[in-house]
């Protein structure tokens, strides 16, 4: 599992935003793709918001490729 750590300050990151920086899509249209597609896990569920804010905690699971950011 990676781990994904957001900056000081921050209190979350857009799901979206977080599967580019990941480095599982190269654009943001990609990462749109996923998500519409129903392929991109939070915690568990499906998620289909692309501006989902994910905060310390979550576990965002993509095919075999699994982050939880700290």
């Amino acid at each position: 599992m990676e781990n994904f750590t957001l900056k000081e300050g921050e209190e979350y990151i857009e799901l979206k935003n977080l599967i580019k920086l990941l480095g599982w899509v190269d654009s943001g249209s990609e990462a749109h793709a996923l998500i519409d597609n129903q392929e991109i896990k939070v915690n568990g569920a499906i998620e289909t918001q692309r501006r989902k804010k994910i905060r310390r905690g979550d576990v965002v699971v993509f095919g075999n490729n699994k982050a939880e950011v700290k």
